[in-house]
C-alpha cells in the first residue's frame, strides 16, 4: 500500500485508548524478551516509565507488601485514556483486565464496556457518596484533588475498586494507564504493521492522502452521524503493510460495514494480534536500535504500578508469552433503555459465571464449555 502523508488531525476517539490499553500488555512482554539481548537497554526503559501509586496504597496507609517473585495467577488492570490537562476530569475510554493463570503461560484479555452501568463504591478522598452510573465515570469521580485539578492516578484507584466490585477480583497485581500520544510514537517506531484486511472499508475520517476529511459547518457540535465530506481513504481486501496512521484509521471504522460495531471489534482484535506479532518479532526484539526506539516511546505512553515490581520485573516474568498465547474474550451484553432513552450497557447473567472462573483460575475450562465467549479473529 502506497505511503501517504501522515494526518494532522487532533480528534481522538475511545478506540485509540482501547488499543493503547491492550498494547500496554504487549509492551511488558517486550521488555522481558529484551533482557535476553540487552539488559542495559531494558534498564533504560524501566527508568523511562513513569510509576505512581494507582491503587491508593499510600493514601490508605497500607503497609508495603514485601517484594517477591511474580507468580500466577495474576490480574492486571489496563486503562486507556485520551490525554487531557489536569483541569479536566478524566474518563476511562477503555478498561481491560488481563488474567494470567498459574504458570504464566497464557494471557486472557477481556474488556469492560465503557458504558456499562455499575455500582460505583463511595470514595472518601473526593467525598463521592457512591451510586449507579456508567463505569467510565468512576475515574472522573475519583480524580478531584480539591483545587480545581484532577489526578488520573487517584481516579484509577476508584476505577480499580469499581472493577473489583463488578468482577469479584479482590486485588490487582499491577495496573497501567496508557495514553494515545505515546502510543502513536510506538506504532511509528515499529514502522507500521502487516495485517490482512478481510473486507473492503472506506474511511469516515481521512482522505486518501491521510489528511482529515473536511467537516460540514452544521456538524461542529458533533450532532451529525456523518459529519464529514469529500474523498475517502479506502482499504481493500488483502494483506498489506500499513503505516501506523493507516492501521489505526482502518480499525476505527464502523459506518458502512454490514455488522457495524461487531465488524469493527473483529478488526481491532486482528490488529492487536498483528501488532503483538510484529512487536515480538526478531525485527524488533533482536534489533537494539529498533528496540530502543519502541521501548523509549513506550516510556512516554505508560503510568505504571507493579505493586513493588517495576515494568522490567513484569516483563521478565512474562517473557515466555507470545501473541499466540493471548486469548481475547468477549463478554455478552445488551443495550439498556429507559423508555426510548439509551442509558448504557448491561451484561448478561452468564458474565457472572465467567467472572467466577477468573477468580477460580479456571478460565480455560470455562472457555471449553462456553466457546461463544472467545473472540473469533
Amino acid at each position: 500500500m502506497a505511503k501517504s502523508e501522515k494526518p494532522r488531525t487532533k480528534r481522538r476517539s475511545p478506540l485509540w485508548a482501547r488499543l493503547c490499553a491492550i498494547f500496554g500488555c504487549v509492551l511488558m512482554v517486550i521488555s522481558g524478551g529484551a533482557l535476553i539481548t540487552s539488559k542495559a537497554l531494558v534498564a533504560r526503559y524501566a527508568g523511562a516509565v513513569e510509576t505512581k501509586d494507582l491503587f491508593g496504597n499510600s493514601a490508605a496507609g497500607a503497609t508495603k507488601r514485601p517484594v517477591s517473585d511474580i507468580k500466577g495467577p495474576v490480574n492486571i488492570l489496563l486503562v486507556g485514556i485520551d490525554p487531557r490537562d489536569t483541569s479536566t476530569a478524566p474518563l476511562s475510554d477503555s478498561i481491560i483486565v488481563v488474567h494470567i493463570p498459574k504458570g504464566l503461560k497464557q494471557a486472557y484479555l477481556f474488556s469492560i464496556p465503557r458504558d456499562l452501568r455499575v455500582e460505583i463504591p463511595p470514595f472518601a478522598r473526593t467525598g463521592f457518596q457512591g451510586g449507579t452510573s456508567k463505569i467510565n465515570a468512576a475515574m472522573s469521580y475519583g480524580s478531584s484533588t480539591g483545587d480545581g485539578k484532577h489526578d488520573v492516578a487517584q481516579g484509577f484507584d476508584l476505577l480499580a475498586k469499581t472493577v473489583s466490585k463488578l468482577t469479584g477480583i479482590k486485588k490487582f497485581d499491577a495496573g497501567a494507564i496508557i495514553n494515545f500520544n505515546g502510543f502513536k510514537e510506538i506504532v511509528d517506531a515499529m514502522d507500521g504493521v502487516t495485517m490482512t484486511i478481510d473486507q473492503n472499508v472506506k474511511s469516515e475520517h481521512l482522505q486518501p492522502n491521510g489528511k482529515p476529511r473536511p467537516r460540514r459547518p452544521e456538524c461542529a457540535d458533533n450532532s451529525c452521524a456523518h459529519p464529514y465530506v469529500g474523498p475517502q481513504k479506502e482499504y481493500k481486501k488483502g494483506t498489506y503493510h500499513l503505516e501506523g496512521w493507516e492501521a489505526l484509521d482502518y480499525v476505527r471504522q464502523r459506518y458502512g460495514l454490514p455488522k457495524s460495531d461487531y465488524d469493527r471489534q473483529r478488526h481491532q482484535q486482528q490488529f492487536i494480534k498483528a501488532m503483538a506479532e510484529q512487536a515480538l518479532s526478531k525485527n524488533v526484539v533482536t534489533n537494539p536500535i529498533k528496540l530502543d526506539q519502541v521501548l523509549r516511546a513506550a516510556g512516554d505512553a505508560l503510568i505504571f504500578d507493579g505493586n513493588g515490581h517495576n515494568v522490567v520485573d513484569w516483563g521478565l516474568a512474562l517473557r515466555g508469552l507470545r501473541s499466540n498465547d493471548m486469548a481475547l474474550v468477549k463478554l455478552p451484553g445488551r443495550s439498556l433503555f429507559n423508555g426510548r432513552q439509551y442509558i448504557g450497557e448491561g451484561l448478561e447473567p452468564s458474565a457472572d459465571d465467567f467472572f467466577a472462573s477468573v477468580n477460580d483460575d479456571t478460565i480455560a475450562t470455562f472457555l471449553v464449555e462456553h466457546p461463544d465467549f472467545l473472540q473469533k479473529l
